[in-house]
């Protein structure tokens, strides 16, 4: 079937008209990649017909691209494009193997005039075919080797312009480019796989994005641009040469928080700092408190100059992105984080914290020398700041995992110092709340009670923000309540849509309800702390009111959380109550629900392995059981002959001589198929198991009635003498009447079965008894 859609490929493509190849161009995309299998199919050395066939097929069709490369119309080129790349995915090395006249195509078509989608197009293309060929060193050296720098050249004369200079080139960014998004993602991808090839346009590179990332304004170009230029600036290090490559790591590092530094100098130059550097090489940058706020330099980094406590806190921000782009890059090499400067630079930027009401008191010394409305611009600019600082910690965490132990203090205090002056902004509570989500999934189990005491307060705060009608119904209630004693109230104290429409202070969430961010991270926190944080750790009302907030939300894995870490029974109160029934209410149809509220988990002793050895035991002691023989002597078994009774003839069993139980000083045992008793002798065994055997027989009493007999035989170790306990039960009233005279030494009643074991003070009686 497949040999048949390539062949409908190729008729179609060679007999439509160019100008309409473009309406069906999604189609036979489509089809070539249901073709994946002939194309990427070895071809034989010695093909039969279909495989010919299959083989015309193919070079019908590489050559039908070839030629639309190269066509006038522009609807030729676009079409030509799109099923190369569709082509080259469905076949991989057999296609891309004869594929160096269709990429030198591909590139010639980024110098010409032809529709923005058609070089986007072809830009994306030409980078999956380099991607494709890294796993193949022989195509890497026929095709990405000689064409690869062709690509980057045509690539970055699209989005920028050549400037020769002394010191060497470099390259200016077009403005209002459409190609800058697309490029920087295309390099971003290559630069990891073929670094040698990038090297020479290290310092091109390097000056393109220190002018996209130190521009003026961020107008100048979308946030998803200056994204993908962060991180394509913390990969150039990865062109040095092999053996720099971790000093330049490093050193990149360095002189970015070095930068920062030298930025926040002049950003935080409105108060007096309280901060200390434990860095000695860190040294201020004087201040000419008469210009406004900014670097008429390039910092350490290579960024340009810019003014302005707006454009500095960009600064501040960019430059705190870029050393997360560090710190969470692969590298090939071994590399040692800097946490010291970290977490040195972190504290500086959290210690200045926005004042309440205006106020000083809460940060740090106001600058005389500097005026109120610079001040008053830093105090708009600090959460963005201390946005930036938590998202650095974050990554930290990220990349560190268990090893930042060591550090989760630390990170605490500066989290819980920023919250708790600066909860009035909901990205400043969601960053937060993402950084102590991090901090607690990795080190839950570990953290003490003081520290989990200290984040109380955020988790308050989260269930608030997971609830945000909470407050106003209460509101609501409370003024309602109070509007009965106070008679003079203004007219607009109360709202009157609340009496209208009661449902508008419904808390209940539906499930599967969209989340803001700040819901999220909300939910994932308390989901976090549920799941990894020791129960005993949280306060009573703590957990209630999380509990509280989760059931009215239906957070389905935060529920499942608490019920699988429940409140631990203390000293004085009981258990807490589980979220179970409210876990199956809301989800009842989910597999995970279903698994926790009915676990069907098989029994581990039906194994195979485990089912041959329990078999192997029982049938070992049946057969020591059935072929085991035991001693009796004629003249003291007289009495079990009475009882017995074949199975094949059945004869009347004589009366038995006494009832009361006796003790024998040979073994004797009973076969368990006939109930007779074996008089042949056998040696004595080592060591015997102890088994009881129990027969019933039909007695007659000296009056003409029946009565049941039932002898129990228990056997013990060679140590001692097998004792046989006789009961009688009679069927009817009458036989008790009629019962032998000499047994009136038992005061009229029969003995019942002793079920106890035979001790010596027994066996002291029987022989009383018996004289």
């Amino acid at each position: 079937m497949t040999s048949t859609t390539l062949r409908a490929i190729t008729h179609r493509l060679t007999t439509t008209p160019v100008d309409q190849l473009p309406s069906i161009a999604s189609f036979l995309a489509t089809s070539l990649g249901d073709c994946a299998e002939l194309l990427s199919a070895p071809q034989n050395q010695k093909p039969g017909k279909s495989d010919s066939d299959n083989a015309v097929q193919i070079h019908k069709l590489k050559t039908r691209l070839a030629s639309l490369l190269q066509d006038r119309t522009v609807e030729g080129r676009w079409t030509a494009v799109v099923l190369v790349k569709a082509t080259v995915e469905a076949g991989q090395w057999e296609i891309l193997r004869g594929y160096e006249p269709i990429v030198r195509g591909l590139i010639g078509i980024l110098a010409k005039p032809d529709p923005i989608s058609t070089r986007k197009m072809c830009i994306i293309t030409l980078t999956r075919i380099f991607h494709l060929t890294y796993q193949y060193p022989t195509l890497v050296r026929e095709i990405t080797t000689p064409h690869l720098p062709a690509f980057v050249t045509a690539a970055l004369n699209l989005v920028s312009t050549l400037v020769k200079l002394p010191s060497g080139s470099s390259r200016k960014p077009k403005p209002n480019t459409p190609f800058l998004e697309i490029v920087l993602h295309a390099i971003l991808e290559l630069v990891p796989r073929h670094p040698t090839i990038f090297r020479p346009f290290g310092t091109q590179l390097r000056t393109l994005l220190t002018d996209i990332l130190g521009a003026s304004s961020p107008a100048y170009y979308p946030e998803p641009v200056v994204d993908v230029a962060e991180q394509l600036f913390a990969s150039l290090y990865k062109c040095a040469p092999k053996d720099k490559s971790s000093s330049g790591w490093s050193n990149d590092c360095r002189s970015t928080i070095v930068s920062i530094h030298n930025a926040v100098d002049h950003v935080f130059r409105a108060v007096v700092e309280q901060w200390e550097s434990v860095d000695g090489s860190l040294v201020p940058t004087k201040q000419n408190y008469s210009k406004e706020a900014g670097n008429d330099r390039p910092d350490a980094l290579g960024l340009p100059s810019w003014k302005g406590i707006h454009t500095g806190t960009d600064r501040i921000i960019t430059l705190l992105r870029i050393l997360s782009g560090f710190i969470s890059m692969p590298s090939t090499s071994s590399v040692a984080l800097p946490l010291g400067s970290i977490l040195d630079l972190t504290s500086r930027l959290t210690s200045v914290i926005v004042p309440a009401n205006g106020q000083s008191s809460n940060g740090a010394q106001a600058n005389p020398e500097i005026s109120r409305e610079e001040r008053e611009q830093l105090w708009a600019e600090l959460p963005r700041i201390h946005i930036g600082a938590m998202e650095l910690l974050s990554q930290v965490v990220n990349v560190l995992e268990t090893s930042s132990t060591s550090i989760t203090q630390s990170m605490l205090e500066q989290a819980n110092w920023v919250f708790r002056h600066e909860r009035f902004s909901k990205d400043v509570r969601s960053t937060t709340y993402d950084l102590l989500q991090s901090l607690v999934s990795v080190n839950g189990p570990a953290m003490p009670k003081q520290s989990v005491s200290s984040i109380a307060n955020v988790l308050r705060s989260c269930c608030h923000d997971l609830l945000p009608t909470s407050g106003e119904s209460g509101s609501q209630v409370k003024s309602q309540s109070d509007s009965k004693s106070k008679s003079k109230a203004g007219p607009g104290t109360t709202n009157a849509d609340s009496f209208l429409n009661p449902n508008l202070i419904t808390l209940q969430v539906s499930p599967g309800s969209s989340l803001s961010k700040i819901e999220k991270t909300a939910s994932n926190l308390l989901q976090a702390v549920l799941a990894s944080v020791p129960s005993e750790l949280l306060a009573a009302s703590l957990r209630a009111e999380i509990d509280r907030t989760i059931i009215l939300t239906a957070d389905k894995d935060a529920m499942l959380a608490s019920v699988l870490n429940p409140i631990p029974a203390a000293k004085g109160r009981g258990a807490g109550a589980s979220l179970m029934p409210f876990l199956v209410r809301s989800y009842s149809d989910q597999m995970e629900v279903e698994a926790l509220v009915r676990p069907r988990m098989p029994v581990l002793m039906t194994a195979p392995e485990l089912d041959a050895y329990t078999e192997n035991e029982e049938d070992e002691e049946a057969e020591e059981m059935d072929t085991e023989t035991f001693d009796a002597t004629p003249s003291t078994s007289e009495f079990l002959k009475a009882p017995h009774v074949e199975a094949p003839k059945p004869e009347p069993a004589p009366a038995v001589p006494s009832v009361h139980k006796r003790t024998y000083a040979e073994e004797s045992t009973l076969q368990s198929t006939g109930f007779a008793v074996e008089t042949e002798k056998q040696p004595v065994q080592a060591k015997k198991a102890r088994f009881e055997t129990t027969v019933s027989a039909v007695t007659e009493s000296p009056s003409g009635q029946t009565q049941p007999v039932t002898v129990t035989q228990v056997s013990t170790s060679s140590h001692e003498q097998p004792q046989f306990k006789t009961q009688v039960s009679t069927i009817s009233t009458t036989s008790q009447s009629a019962a032998d005279p000499a047994d009136d030494e038992s005061d009229g009643e029969l003995p019942t079965l002793n079920m106890d074991s035979d001790t010596d003070e027994d066996e002291d009686d029987d022989v009383a008894m018996e004289g």
